[in-house]
């Protein structure tokens, strides 16, 4: 018998509690499943849309999902994908996958999904992919659920986004190779695209004393408020469904830098600086040291492929491509593509990763770039 979807309740967030408790045990680090404030608001958010099954015989929940959006983005994203452990193999999760992206994709809510997949196993890159969702990069290292795991990132597009994508014409060359990788995997192109002139600029040469003096403010209520008036409007920075709740500046106050740190994941994105994320090019390295005393084992960055001089700053400083999102950001009739910047404090190791063939190519391309990134070359190693 087919399970009953309906949009959750409020009704619901006990059950739902158990639920990805059930699945995750106590280390789910995301606020759906454990928070019953957050949970209740994004169940009233008119900006998203979450679903759960039941079971038509019994009324057990035993599958829940959401797609997350915000108001003044057209993009969401895809999250909570949970199966109780006793209702596995009946195809909820894909069915509640199809419904929500029915409700948010197909009605033009949207323009684009994605979804940060994980990697413990193939099913959960089998049911995105059945849903449409296609690969747009590998996040190593990206959370940690009792152990460090690395993440897929997928995508949805509504139809004719992708053919509306803003051109860009040189990038710095340790890019083109992913470039190259999501056009035959995605089937989008990136005509004429060239290695941006000029050498990688060097890292820093000082850094302890820039370092030692870094403050970082852990206080999400003044954090937002200090956002919210450095960044009136969403011309200066860009980055979808994350709140800075942290902020890190030097002792002369010449650049701030708002990050989103979850410590209970062990992972946090840069979302951007003031006076522009340019500022803060020169110190993004005791920028990620801090973070990483912080908790944050891994930091990620999403930079705009038109920006080369914020994209070769990150590189220089070891941060590695791993991820590209084609159409991600709406402006006026074109669309802007991401690149996913990442570093990880921790060792990164892919032997347990279970990848599927359409995600295998950016694997390959992603260790091919960190070897490139940390690993001396013939000449510089010492005969």
């Amino acid at each position: 018998m087919s399970p009953v979807v309906t949009p959750a309740a409020c009704s619901d967030i006990a059950e739902l509690r158990q639920l990805y408790y059930a699945v995750y045990g106590p280390h789910y680090p995301v606020a759906l499943g454990t928070d019953p404030a957050e949970m209740a608001r994004l169940i009233e958010d008119p900006h998203s849309l979450w679903l759960v099954a039941r079971c038509a015989d019994t009324g057990a929940l035993t599958a829940s999902a959401a797609i997350h959006g915000e108001a003044g983005s057209r993009i969401g994203r895809l999250e909570g994908i949970a199966v109780h452990p006793g209702h596995r193999s009946a195809g909820l999760a894909a069915t509640l996958t199809g419904a929500l992206c029915a409700g948010m994709l197909d009605t033009g809510r949207l323009d684009s999904v994605y979804a940060t997949v994980r990697t413990v196993s193939a099913g959960p890159q089998r049911v995105v992919a059945r849903n449409g969702f296609r690969p747009l990069g590998i996040l190593p290292n990206a959370v940690d659920l009792r152990s460090r795991e690395s993440l897929a990132l997928y995508a949805r597009h509504s139809a004719g986004v992708l053919d509306r994508r803003l051109p860009v014409t040189e990038v710095p060359a340790p890019l083109l190779p992913l470039l190259r990788t999501a056009e035959a995997a995605l089937g989008i192109g990136y005509p004429g695209v060239r290695a941006a002139a000029g050498p990688r600029p060097a890292p820093p040469a000082v850094r302890d004393s820039t370092d030692d003096r870094l403050e970082v403010v852990e206080a999400p209520a003044f954090v937002r408020r200090r956002f919210r008036e450095r960044f009136p409007g969403a011309e200066g920075w860009f980055y979808p469904l994350h709140t800075p709740n942290v902020l890190l500046t030097p002792e002369d106050g010449r650049f701030e830098v708002y990050a989103y740190l979850n410590r209970a994941g062990g992972y946090c994105s840069l979302l951007t600086a003031h006076p522009d994320p340019a500022a803060a090019a020169a110190c993004l390295e005791p920028v990620t040291r801090a973070l990483a005393r912080a908790g944050a084992g891994y930091v990620e960055a999403l930079v705009p492929l038109a920006h080369q001089e914020v994209l070769a700053a990150f590189l220089a400083e070891g941060f590695v491509a791993g991820a590209v999102y084609p159409a991600m950001r709406a402006d006026g009739d074109g669309f802007h593509d991401y690149a996913v910047l990442s570093r990880s404090s921790e060792r990164v190791d892919f032997r347990g990763v279970a990848v599927e063939p359409p995600l295998q190519p950016y694997l390959d391309c992603y260790v091919s770039a960190w070897a490139s990134t940390h690993l001396p070359t013939s000449s510089e190693v010492a005969p």
